[in-house]
């Protein structure tokens, strides 16, 4: 598959993430820094609420990422699997790949370095819940997961990082707890008060804008 030139795509949506380290998972603020466990298990949430690769309209499609990884990231050796709801179309489902594969480019073209091990692409009834304090996402019999933001000295304000660079997120993320119950037959994953956030994203063909 060759790829696709760099500026002929954009998306945009929620992004939001689990994984078995304690808050914050130290691989989140970079590669190689140790992460809490020999083996980092968990998931990335995605609500494309926009976003188009050529003619495939990509809005209101909901996809999750599993993935294992060794405790310093950067030294790859990842298996990852991508499931996409199996509310997308052919089309929709082919471009969403592309991008999470990093062959149109873009953010997930340098997390793609990191993956020895891309399992096939499933497709199940994926749902995502969006609230103000608290997403969630559920696939029936397979996963549960959710994360909930953490309290701060302003009640009325989630506890954020700022200015904070990472590839796939926007630079403003809401610092949360999260838990997971995930079986599939080839991934398991159970956490519980675990490192969690979320963030808005907007992803191009080369580099990554802020939402809004």
């Amino acid at each position: 598959m060759q790829e696709a030139t760099a500026n002929d795509w954009w998306a945009e949506g929620l992004l939001f993430e689990n994984c078995n380290c304690t808050a914050v998972c130290p691989g989140h603020i970079h590669f190689s820094q140790k992460c809490t466990h020999e083996v980092c298990r968990g998931f990335w949430a995605i609500r494309f609420e926009a976003g188009r690769v050529g003619d495939a309209d990509l809005a209101g499609i909901d996809v999750v990422v599993v993935y294992e990884a060794p405790q310093v990231m950067v030294d790859g050796g990842w298996k990852q699997m991508v499931i996409v709801s199996d509310r997308a179309e052919a089309v929709q489902r082919r471009a969403i790949e592309e991008i999470l594969s990093g062959v149109r480019g873009g953010p997930w073209k340098v997390l793609s370095r990191f993956v020895s091990d891309a399992l096939p692409t499933r497709t199940a009834p994926v749902t995502i819940e969006d609230v103000p304090e608290r997403k969630s996402v559920t696939i029936a019999g397979i996963l549960e997961g959710a994360v909930q933001a953490i309290r701060g000295r302003n009640r009325a304000e989630p506890v954020t990082f700022e200015n904070i660079y990472n590839q796939i997120h926007d630079p403003t993320q809401v610092i949360a707890t999260g838990s997971t119950r995930y079986d599939d037959g080839e991934f398991v994953i159970s956490n519980d008060g675990t490192h969690g956030l979320w963030s808005r994203f907007r992803w191009t063909g080369d580099r990554v804008r802020n939402a809004g």
